[in-house]
């Protein structure tokens, strides 16, 4: 049975001044109802481009979008843009990164969450009001029928957060994008937003995508791993599988640059070398050869000519064994 969302051989470049930006390349994956997949990776890894991808956001006029993207079996990528509507909002929706520029400063909360749901069903306004309400009760938002009216500059940031996940949900996709739903938020309310997605995906057997570049939110929120680097999949596998047995060097570098309780105080993290690549001109063969510690145990100029594939299962692309881990 094929699976529910099917990313394959996905190609995406931007048009620019200065050249053409390889953002996405050549990057597949697949993910079932009910399983929250985690795409993780440095800032410009290509983590949202892909999901813009998928909601067919990027502008035809500046960008080029190659492969195929599936959702339940519908063609996405040469979807016509009415298509594409209908399904935004309704079957597949996002939360976006920065709720304080993703919700208009015009329009009250309220009038925000309704529009897609009165869009989608034909709700009458009244019963729209109702819906957003509803939503808002069921996002842990006090006093709903009060806050409803507020604008979002009204409600904090883990408010806004609330009020985010409240509209994208408010047709019960079943497909839920959230791309780093939890920044500039402090712990408690990352928590608390990570807990409310995991229910309300309970409640209705939606697939998640959660694009993060915090491992350590992932480690207790997602069922399939991916690590993307320089616009491509590095490593690919269950959550469990790639944390406690990664097999790439960049995902070692990701998990030794990130504190932990279990570790003496005094000891160093461990940063990644370098920076990543520009994706102008990124480089031949295996993409993190310039920051990598290990291309003399592979020997010769296999890392820096031939791109490694990343293999089914856990696989990792990289020309070290597979059995080799950090």
């Amino acid at each position: 049975m094929p699976a529910f969302l099917s990313v394959q051989d996905l190609y995406v470049r931007f048009r620019t001044e200065d050249g053409v930006v390889q953002a996405v390349d050549g990057l597949s994956f697949e993910l079932e109802r009910g399983r929250t997949l985690g795409i993780v990776g440095e800032s410009g890894s290509g983590k949202s481009v892909t999901s813009l991808a998928v909601l067919g956001l990027h502008d035809p006029r500046t960008s080029e979008v190659r492969g195929r993207i599936l959702l339940d079996g519908q063609e996405l990528t040469t979807a016509s843009e009415s298509a594409l509507e209908k399904l935004r909002g309704d079957k597949m929706a996002m939360i976006f990164q920065d709720s304080l520029t993703a919700l208009s400063p015009y329009y009250t909360v309220g009038r925000q969450i309704a529009e897609p749901y009165r869009k989608h069903t034909g709700a009458s306004r009244r019963e729209a009001r109702q819906r957003a309400v509803e939503m808002l009760a069921r996002v842990g938002i006090p006093t709903p029928a009060l806050r409803v009216d507020d604008y979002p500059h009204q409600f904090s940031g883990g408010m806004r957060q609330r009020a985010m996940i409240a509209m994208a949900l408010v047709c019960d996709p079943e497909l839920l994008i959230a791309d780093e739903p939890t920044t500039a938020l402090d712990v408690t309310v990352q928590a608390q937003i990570l807990d409310l997605l995991k229910d309300l995906q309970q409640q209705t057997g939606s697939a998640i995508v959660l694009i993060t570049h915090d491992l350590g939110v992932v480690a207790h929120t997602v069922d399939d791993l991916l690590v993307m680097y320089a616009g491509r999949a590095v490593e690919r596998g269950t959550a469990r599988e790639v944390l406690r047995t990664p097999r790439h060097p960049y995902t070692w570098g990701l998990l030794g640059s990130m504190p932990r309780l279990a570790t003496d105080a005094d000891q160093p993290l461990v940063p990644i070398p370098g920076s990543p690549p520009s994706l102008l001109d990124p480089p031949p063969g295996c993409p993190f050869h310039p920051r990598c510690r290990h291309t003399a145990e592979v020997g010769g100029d296999r890392c820096r000519t031939e791109r490694p594939t990343l293999g089914p299962g856990h696989g990792s692309a990289c020309h070290l064994p597979t059995e080799r881990t950090r």
